[in-house]
């Protein structure tokens, strides 16, 4: 199927979107910008610390550094707002092994 196809697809909500969505997430986007966007989009729905736990392990074993982490954290800012990006920092800081370095743990 190409890419309009698709597109079309998702805009109709078509039953066939269950078979094969996602296939093109690991065909299209390398492992770092991949691993950056499931980061904004974890962050984008609060997502326990667990997902981000996971997420972060997977970014820093595909070579995402704690800078490009925080740019994304940034960026979110303007996307969902100050009060959620604050909310994901201290999952985010743990899931790095900062957390007992910047984080109360009342925040944790």
């Amino acid at each position: 199927m190409d890419d309009v196809e698709r597109l079309r697809r998702f805009c109709v909500d078509h039953p066939a979107l269950v078979d094969g969505t996602g296939d093109q997430w690991a065909e299209v986007l390398d492992p770092r910008t991949a691993a950056l966007v499931r980061i904004g989009a974890l962050i984008a729905v609060s997502a326990p610390a667990a997902s981000m736990r996971s997420a972060l392990d997977e970014a820093v074993a595909a070579g995402v550094s704690l800078r490009e982490i925080l740019a994304v954290l940034d960026g979110m800012v303007s996307v969902v707002g100050l009060p959620r990006a604050v909310a994901a920092a201290p999952r985010i800081a743990s899931a790095l092994g900062y957390a007992d370095d910047i984080v109360p743990e009342s925040d944790l």
